[in-house]
């Protein structure tokens, strides 16, 4: 059973997405090629646009991935090659953009469709609710005993 379990467990590791940096791309220093791992995983491709320049394997991710590494071999900060990525393409680049008073309608969006659609639900089961049944009077409520009496 054991062994069953580790069989299985090996071939879900299998199936783990692998990361599109080639053998070629990386650094010899592996300090250096901590950092740029680290700056790829923040940094949007411009293709795929909702996976990092780590994970994609689009022809400008990886020109991208090599332009971080030809930077911090230089001697660049993360924050410079970070800095010289936004000033090139924008705070789109950035899979986390800063919290700006330009970007404060991407960072509140998702708060304010959920307040929307909380309200619109609220709204609608208010609607959908039926009205209130009014009590009946003594002589409806007599007319009615009459008829289960006489049916009864």
């Amino acid at each position: 059973m054991l062994r069953r379990l580790l069989i299985a467990f090996l071939f879900s590791l299998a199936m783990l997405p692998a990361l599109a940096v080639q053998p070629d791309e990386m650094l010899p220093d592996p300090a250096l090629e901590a950092r740029a791992r680290a700056l790829s995983g923040e940094l949007r491709c411009m293709v795929c646009q909702n996976e990092s320049i780590d994970d994609s394997d689009a022809p400008l991710a990886k020109d991208l991935r090599i332009l971080v590494r030809e930077r911090l071999k230089a001697g660049d900060s993360d924050k410079a090659v970070k800095d010289f990525l936004v000033e090139r393409y924008g705070d789109f680049i950035l899979l986390k953009p800063p919290l700006e008073l330009r970007t404060i309608a991407l960072w509140s969006a998702p708060f304010v469709l959920l307040v929307l659609g909380a309200a619109g639900i609220y709204a609608f089961s208010r609607r959908q609710r039926p009205a209130a049944a009014e009590a009946l009077s003594s002589a409806e409520q007599a007319k009615i005993d009459e008829i289960l009496k006489r049916e009864g």
